[in-house]
């Protein structure tokens, strides 16, 4: 059966991070507790699926957390690695294994780890973010993703606060910024993904809930298409969360906190059609994700406190909900495994 693991805010009912399995049809046929740690609301998969990644919570500490995930799925913790402050948003593993990198909105910074076996070791570089833009929540820095290329050769980073996406190279753990590619005031970028030909780039923005589509060449960023995740007669707050592109590089998904749903945009080599917007059936959808084979997805509802589930047309792109309003609390990432 397909199964994902359900990262979480731990304020009021979660526990930690949760189980979900679901049928083929996409149907949720059981959820149970794997890890029992605090506010592990980001999460990531070595290669080889064996480890799980966190950020988490540690006493008063941000801290990031390694998880070996057992035969049953259950998460048994190996190592933790605590650092002064609030803790970071979001966390992923380099291709290889070897590194592991952490954004955090609150501090503007991005760390880099080591990591040995699947145990995380020793915090190796950090790069502090400066300035500021024109929204009243871009007073400072607010690094909101730092992950890798596909072909692991550079890092790239999204701060909501500056304005800016930043290009680094990680050698040997140690982060050295290379470009800085700058975006529209105050749209606040949040999340970056390329399509496989690395040809492309899509940057989902918080502030102003649109898809900045950039040309892609060696870690450098150019001609920005932005594109409107809403219609024109959307007035109501809105904040955009999360994006995603289909193995086949042909759709483009993005969800909206406001609105409630995640949109779907055809692909044509770096233009975009919208195609689909349906609802999440929940409230504040700060993540979804799709199935490694693209036939199933999941959004989350944080302020709802809820899962829906939905089969994927791999010809069309437009998904068809299952599942709505399936309880689990505080959810917020989800990572099929």
């Amino acid at each position: 059966m397909p199964k994902a693991y359900i990262g979480t805010y731990t304020k009021k009912e979660s526990q930690g991070i949760y189980k979900v399995e679901l049928d083929l049809q996409g149907k949720v046929k059981n959820i149970e507790s794997a890890a029992k740690i605090e506010n592990p609301t980001y999460l990531d998969f070595s290669t080889d699926k064996q480890y799980l990644y966190s950020v988490s919570k540690k006493d008063k500490n941000g801290a990031v957390t390694s998880f070996k995930i057992l035969p049953d799925g259950i998460l048994e913790e190996l190592t933790a690695v605590e650092k002064e402050g609030n803790p970071p948003c979001y966390v992923e593993i380099s291709r290889d294994n070897k590194y592991l990198l952490s954004a955090n909105y609150h501090t503007g910074t991005i760390d880099s780890y080591s990591v040995v076996d699947g145990k995380l070791s020793s915090l190796l570089s950090t790069d502090i973010h400066f300035g500021s833009s024109i929204h009243p929540r871009q007073e400072k820095p607010h690094v909101h993703f730092s992950g890798f290329t596909p072909d692991n050769k550079y890092v790239f980073s999204c701060d909501l606060g500056t304005d800016e996406i930043t290009t680094y190279t990680l050698e040997h753990g140690i982060l050295s910024k290379r470009y800085t590619t700058y975006v529209k005031n105050g749209s606040g970028p949040r999340h970056i993904i390329f399509d496989n030909t690395l040809t492309h780039a899509f940057v989902i923005t918080e502030l102003t809930s649109e898809v900045i589509v950039f040309d892609y060449d060696d870690g450098k960023l150019s001609n920005p298409t932005y594109y409107a995740t809403l219609p024109a007669n959307f007035f109501k707050e809105n904040k955009g969360s999360a994006i995603k592109i289909s193995n086949n590089n042909r759709f483009i998904y993005v969800s909206n906190r406001g609105q409630d749903s995640i949109v779907v945009f055809r692909n044509n080599n770096g233009s975009l059609t919208h195609i689909q917007t349906i609802s999440t059936y929940g409230q504040n959808p700060r993540d979804f994700n799709l199935s490694e084979d693209n036939h199933l997805a999941i959004a989350t509802n944080e302020t709802s406190g809820t899962i829906t589930t939905y089969t994927v047309n791999t010809i069309t792109g437009k998904l068809t909900a299952v599942d709505k309003e399936f309880p689990v609390p505080e959810a917020v990432c989800v990572k099929f495994y």
